[in-house]
């Protein structure tokens, strides 16, 4: 099962934020952020800074694309 986080991608653009901005608001490195780049699992601790910081829920962030 592969992950996406397209979802993440159009809340920033709803938001009018930077990707590179995640890492000041959430507290990630530049390591997760270039792995959400590629569509690579994170850790759940990382989706969780990033869902707190964007007041937004996991499904909000992360898919699950069976293929």
């Amino acid at each position: 099962m592969a992950v996406s986080y397209n979802n993440l991608w159009k809340l920033l653009i709803d938001r009018k934020l930077k990707r590179t901005e995640l890492i000041d608001i959430c507290g990630i490195s530049s390591n997760v952020l270039a792995k959400l780049g590629k569509d690579e699992p994170v850790s759940m601790e990382s989706l969780e800074k990033i869902c707190v910081a964007l007041n937004c829920n996991i499904e909000d962030v992360v898919q699950f694309i069976e293929g």
